[in-house]
């Protein structure tokens, strides 16, 4: 007879450790929703605990989400292709009508008050618009041309890109703060979450980096953008403008592994918001990362 412990019970992959008699053995668990409901499923992995338990979460997770990822790689392979056949002059439009749509929806979900239509005129046109904040019109013209040349530069993530590149969506709205790891308390806006206290955050933003250069040879290039999403905006290293930096994160990693970008609408910024808040609180990056992949796909999707 078996009797079961859960180690990690807020985790939604979860490490349960079963007794039967005096051995004991471990098994991930994973609660995954479908169409018909929810199915339980659950993988051996051992009678100790293996060093490696984070990379074999990851593992569970990737075989859960299989449909999904096969999709995805699908979707890939047929744009990769689609792409291969664009005119020089169609893929630059493309890119440019990316670079606008990300830029009105990621600077939307930070407070800008600048419409699609107005960011379109802005950038394709050069009209600005009428009785709009001059902030965040310069913030506009400054975050889609950083995103149009990352787009065609292959940048890398980075300690001393992520800075520049926040330096280069604030230098002339918000200069004091462009560019510069806080020293002061920061909080989140409608958010349980607090951010790393000023003498954490210098060595919680070295972490991400140590982090994200120790995965990112190993990890799913969609698996590792979602983590470094969220891993990044927890850590919350400026003062302002980290959700933007998160997203452009996101954005190179996809890329960078010639997946489709992502552009995380404006119009879902509540599940958005709700599925960080709840990685956030429960300090588990399975409750984003299964918000995400979903979602990415469904974009991508509707797109292909």
């Amino acid at each position: 007879m078996f009797i079961s412990f859960v180690l990690v019970y807020n985790n939604m992959v979860t490490i349960v450790e079963k007794k039967s008699g005096n051995k004991k053995s471990y098994y991930l668990h994973h609660t995954l929703r479908t169409k018909e409901g929810y199915k339980s499923l659950e993988k051996y992995i051992g009678d100790r605990l293996p060093s490696n338990i984070e990379e074999r979460k990851i593992e569970f997770f990737l075989e859960a989400y299989e449909d999904i990822f096969n999709e995805i790689e699908t979707i890939r392979n047929k744009q990769i292709e689609l792409k291969s056949k664009l005119p020089d002059s169609i893929k630059r439009k493309n890119e440019l009508d990316f670079s606008i749509n990300f830029t009105y929806n990621t600077n939307r979900i930070e407070g800008s008050t600048l419409s699609l239509k107005d960011t379109y005129n802005l950038i394709d046109n050069h009209i600005v618009p009428e009785k709009k904040p001059l902030r965040d019109i310069k913030e506009t013209e400054n975050h889609q041309k950083l995103f149009f040349n990352l787009i065609n530069d292959n940048s890398k993530v980075s300690y001393s890109n992520v800075l520049k590149w926040h330096n280069d969506i604030f230098f002339n709205t918000k200069p004091d703060i462009s560019g510069k790891v806080r020293d002061y308390q920061v909080a989140i806006a409608q958010s349980k979450f607090l951010p790393p206290s000023p003498a954490e955050v210098y060595s919680e933003l070295k972490a991400f980096f140590r982090w994200y250069n120790s995965k990112k040879d190993k990890y799913h290039p969609v698996i590792l953008s979602a983590l470094s999403h969220m891993r990044f905006v927890s850590v919350h290293p400026f003062g302002d403008g980290n959700g933007r930096i998160s997203r452009i994160i996101m954005n190179v990693i996809l890329g960078d592994g010639d997946y489709p970008l992502y552009i995380i609408d404006y119009k879902d910024r509540d599940g958005y918001y709700n599925a960080l808040e709840r990685a956030h609180n429960v300090k588990d990056d399975f409750k984003f990362l299964a918000w995400f992949v979903r979602n990415y796909r469904n974009y991508i999707r509707d797109r292909s």
